[in-house]
C-alpha cells in the first residue's frame, strides 16, 4: 500500500510589528486609572469607579497582549510546542474577557444597592475627569488600532480602550448632569450603562476565543465546498480527514487525505491551489493510493 505525504505550508502570521504603542498605552491608561480611581472613591462616584475599574482591566489586558504578542514572536518551536507559543494570545483574550465580565458584575450589583440613594457627586469633578479620560483613550485607541487587526489578543485591548472612550462620554454627561440638577442618579445611570456596554462585548470576545480553542473552523471557511473542490480533483476518487481550523489569529491550518490513481504531485498541486483559494495556505495534504486505512476522527 503506497503512500505519498505531502505538504504545503505558509508562514504563520506576523504579530504585530511594534510593541511601543502597546507600551505608550499601557503608561496612559496605568496613570489615569490611578487618577480616576481615588478621584472616584473621593467623591462617591460609581461612574468613575466603574470606569476605573475598566482601565484596570484595560492595563491587564494590554499587559498580557504584550506578552502573548513576545511569546508568539519569541516562544521557540520543540518537538512538544511544534507551533511555538501562537496559542498564547488566545489565552489571554479568555481571561480578558472574565475580567471585564466581572467588572460589569460588580458594577451592576453596586447600582443595585444603591437604589432609593440620591448620591452626592460633584458634576465638575466628573466632568473634568471624563475629559482627560476620553482624551486618553483616543489617543490609546489610535496606538493600538493597527495591531487590533492583527491579534486576537491586541483586538481585545482595543475593545475595552473603546469601550471605556463609551465609558468616559458617559461620565462626561453624568457630570453635566449634576451639574444642572444637582441629583446624583445620572452617576448610577450611566454606571449600570457602561456594564451593559461592556458585557456584551466582553461576552463575544470570550466566544471568538474559545472557538479558536475548541478547533471549530473558522467562519469564513466554507468545509462542505472545500471538500466538493477537493473532490472534483482528476484522479481524487475520496476526501477524508478534512480538519480546518485556526491556531491564531490570521492562521488557519487545514489538513486533508486524498485518495487518488493520478499523480501525487499533479494531485498535490491542485490541491493546494483550492485550499489557498480558501484562505488555507497553510495546509498538509497527503496523496495515498487505493485500499489506504481511513481514520474515524
Amino acid at each position: 500500500m503506497g503512500h505519498s505525504h505531502d505538504h504545503a505550508h505558509a508562514s504563520a502570521a506576523s504579530p504585530p510589528r511594534r510593541l511601543w504603542p502597546m507600551v505608550a498605552a499601557v503608561a496612559l491608561i496605568g496613570g489615569f486609572f490611578v487618577v480616576e480611581l481615588i478621584v472616584g472613591i473621593a467623591s462617591n462616584s460609581l461612574a468613575l469607579i466603574a470606569d476605573a475599574g475598566h482601565m484596570a482591566t484595560d492595563v491587564v489586558a494590554l499587559l498580557m497582549g504584550m506578552s502573548a504578542v513576545l511569546l508568539a514572536r519569541h516562544g521557540s518551536v520543540s518537538a512538544r510546542r511544534s507551533f511555538g507559543w501562537h496559542r498564547a494570545e488566545v489565552f489571554s483574550a479568555v481571561v480578558n474577557a472574565v475580567l471585564l465580565i466581572g467588572v460589569g458584575a460588580y458594577v451592576l450589583y453596586e447600582a443595585i444597592e444603591r437604589i432609593g440613594e440620591n448620591p452626592k457627586v460633584p458634576g465638575l469633578t466628573l466632568i473634568v475627569v471624563a475629559l482627560i479620560g476620553l482624551a486618553v483613550n483616543i489617543v490609546a485607541m489610535l496606538l493600538l488600532r493597527a495591531g487590533a487587526k492583527e491579534s486576537i489578543a491586541m483586538r481585545g485591548a482595543y475593545l475595552e480602550v473603546l469601550a471605556d472612550a463609551v465609558g468616559s462620554v458617559g461620565v462626561l454627561v453624568a457630570g453635566v448632569f449634576a451639574m444642572v440638577t444637582g441629583s446624583g442618579y445620572g452617576d448610577i445611570v450611566v454606571a449600570v450603562l457602561i456594564a451593559l456596554w461592556v458585557v456584551p462585548r466582553a461576552v463575544r470576545l470570550a466566544a471568538d476565543a474559545l472557538r479558536i480553542l475548541n478547533q471549530q473552523a473558522p467562519k469564513h471557511v466554507d468545509v462542505e465546498a472545500v471538500a466538493q473542490r477537493l473532490g472534483a480533483i482528476p484522479g481524487v476518487s475520496d476526501v477524508h480527514d478534512l480538519h480546518v481550523w485556526t491556531l491564531t489569529t490570521g492562521m488557519d491550518v487545514a489538513t486533508v487525505h486524498l485518495t487518488s490513481t493520478a499523480e501525487s504531485a499533479v494531485v498535490l498541486a491542485a490541491a493546494r491551489d483550492v485550499l489557498a483559494d480558501a484562505g488555507l495556505e497553510h495546509a498538509t495534504v497527503q496523496v495515498e493510493s487505493e485500499g489506504c486505512h481511513e481514520l474515524s476522527w
